[in-house]
């Protein structure tokens, strides 16, 4: 390294240092921030106090109610919940209905599913993966009766079956949970599921409730809220990943955003499917119809709790008031695995954020077919992401022989560059720049031959920048001392944060910004020699350190993949040097010369109009 490149370095150094300073918020803006943010927090707390205190109230008031006399207790009940007062008591009952893959645990409080536990995943502690708190979610129906708020998920539902377990391993199973109202008239929840399924169905029948329901509604409300959990390492990651998902009828899919603290949306157009997306799992309902309208509302939790986000959905049923009446959907609760999410037809596979555009093509039709053929065959995805690697290098090795190329011919021109700048004073840098690029046109050298293949590479450099994190392949996949490649490995825990950095040292990380540097310094004689902007060499020795600090919490599979592809580029460039000769080079370049500079037909028609006009073009 120059004293040049030094300096630059420090400079760079200084520079950053200062703007960190002078961009960083002033004390006003901190405050400021924290008001709102303590705001906002405020609200939220409010409204779990408010929505706490209602239900403390409620328990108070059935309380209170059960301890009157009889009598006085029926009248109470009749007045409050008409005729589903029988439905106000009960024990809560837990039923189980599963197969391969899920296991649904369904509750007679509610008739709802209180929890969900996938069979062939585990958290990142090695507990079994349980997609949301019983406890902690709500689903239930709102509609008026007699003029009163009937909510159902305050009532008891009676079960079909006295069996508390139903294996769907071998055929499907149904269980319905059944509310009655009248002599007549009930409503019911039928859930069935198949073999070897991530599906649920969920059906609601309505059986002469055209009387008991308020004759003038059209359409019946469906609250869904959930607080959900962490079940990935890196917490933050996860929280930044998960969000509120839905999909229009019009196959537009769209979600909130996934980094603001409190965001909502009022879907006011007919909706297809909602879904409560996590990093690597999902929960979808699924109508077989259409939801006429919904709000959803997705609101971050304090760092410290074990809950990432608080998730709810405010839907609208459709509706007729018919004496007999089905409302067919479904659940998917499973991975945000693309070849599963795209075999349903439903855009499920948008869940997966592979990327916008080119980089999302790349990611579907070159990066998935060669990682799932891969991983059909090969067991260890440590070794997968090495022949993967392989196998892009290969098919990017003519773009990377010709920028190595173009590279050459500007290096070998460089002394000719340097003596024609000699002539003409450093003021004069326009003047400099032409003559340069003169001589490149009469030797044929593209000044941009070498940008353009790095160009061509680029969408591929971005689309695995979006694979890798979101790939629920290689979650909890092990390889060297990483215990998992779709989060951080962490070789040592510091007793200290680092602003930008974190808490631990990701050794993939260090291997991939050493890399980095192995392969500067192999092009820095290039770079060097053939660069016109300095700042670009400077900003080549500035990258490993960026590097390290942007991915030292970001997916380690992903470094581990940059790690394999810059040491592939390395010796790729040592046996290119081998085949490559500069005095060959320059002797064409030299031939290029003596030929006469070949004029496209644009310019051709350019320098004719000027004649015609009378103009005198320079010879």
């Amino acid at each position: 390294m120059d004293k040049n490149t030094i300096i630059g370095l420090a400079v760079i150094g200084v520079c950053i240092i200062l703007f960190s300073i002078v961009s960083s918020p002033s004390q006003e803006d901190i405050e400021a921030a924290k008001r709102k943010n303590d705001s906002i927090l405020a609200v939220n707390i409010k409204q779990d106090q408010e929505t706490q205190k209602a239900k403390e109230l409620e328990i108070i008031k059935k309380d209170s109610i059960a301890q009157l006399p009889d009598s006085v207790k029926k009248n109470q009940l009749a007045t409050k919940y008409g005729v589903f007062t029988n439905a106000t008591e009960g024990k809560n009952k837990f039923f189980f209905i599963e197969n391969e893959l899920i296991k649904v645990k369904l509750a007679t409080l509610g008739g709802r599913v209180h929890s969900v536990e996938l069979k062939k995943y585990l958290r990142f502690d090695g507990k079994p993966l349980i997609l949301f708190d019983g406890d902690k979610n709500e689903f239930g129906l709102n509609f008026f009766s007699q003029n009163q708020n009937i909510y159902t998920n305050d009532l008891f539902f009676t079960p079909s079956v006295s069996d508390t377990i139903l294996n769907a391993e071998k055929s499907e199973k149904s269980l319905s949970m059944k509310l009655t109202g009248d002599s007549t008239g009930y409503m019911e929840f039928v859930y069935t599921l198949e073999p070897n399924s991530y599906f649920l169905k969920y059906k609601i029948n309505f059986v002469n409730m055209d009387k008991i329901i308020s004759q003038n509604a059209s359409y019946i409300s469906l609250n869904w809220k959930t607080l959900i959990p962490g079940l990935e390492k890196g917490k933050q990651w996860e929280k930044d990943n998960s969000s509120i998902y839905w999909k229009f009828t019009d196959e537009e899919v769209s979600y909130l955003s996934e980094m603001a603290e409190d965001a909502s949306e009022n879907l006011r157009t007919k909706v297809k499917w909602i879904s409560f997306k996590q990093q690597f799992f999902s929960t979808i309902l699924v109508a077989d119809s259409v939801f006429l309208n919904a709000m959803v509302h997705a609101v971050k939790t304090d760092t410290s709790e074990q809950f990432l986000k608080k998730f709810s959905a405010e839907i609208s049923l459709p509706f007729d008031n018919k004496s007999s009446e089905t409302l067919p959907m479904k659940f998917y609760f499973g991975p945000n695995q693309y070849k599963i999410l795209e075999s349903y037809n439903l855009s499920f596979e948008k869940l997966v954020p592979l990327g916008w555009g080119i980089f999302g093509w790349v990611n579907k039709y070159l990066v998935i077919p060669i990682f799932n053929f891969l991983g059909s065959y090969i067991s260890s995805y440590g070794i997968i992401i090495l022949i993967l690697t392989i196998i892009i290098k290969l098919l990017l090795f003519p773009l990377t022989y010709k920028s190595y190329l173009s590279s050459a011919k500007m290096r070998v021109l460089k002394p000719q560059v340097d003596e024609m700048n000699s002539k003409i004073p450093k003021e004069k840098t326009m003047e400099r720049q032409q003559s340069a690029m003169a001589l490149y046109k009469r030797a044929g050298v593209n000044p941009m031959g070498g940008c353009i293949p790095m160009l061509l590479q680029f969408p591929i450099l971005i689309a695995l920048f979006r694979f890798f994190p979101a790939s629920i392949e290689l979650r909890q996949q092990s390889f060297l001392w990483a215990d998992d490649l779709s989060t951080y490995d962490s070789i040592a825990q510091l007793p200290f944060s680092i602003p930008f950095y974190g808490d631990h040292i990701s050794l993939f990380t260090l291997l991939m910004c050493g890399s980095i540097v192995l392969v500067t310094l192999i092009q820095s004689d290039q770079m060097s020699s053939a660069s016109s902007m300095p700042g670009m060499k400077i900003m080549l020795w500035m990258m490993p350190v960026m590097m390290l600090f942007w991915f030292n919490n970001y997916a380690c599979g992903l470094s581990y993949y940059y790690f394999l592809a810059n040491i592939i580029t390395y010796g790729q460039t040592k046996l290119i040097r081998q085949f490559v000769d500069d005095k060959k080079i320059l002797a064409k370049l030299e031939t290029n010369k003596a030929k006469p500079v070949k004029k496209s037909k644009f310019q051709q028609k350019l320098e004719e109009a000027a004649k015609k006009r009378g103009y005198k073009l320079p010879k």
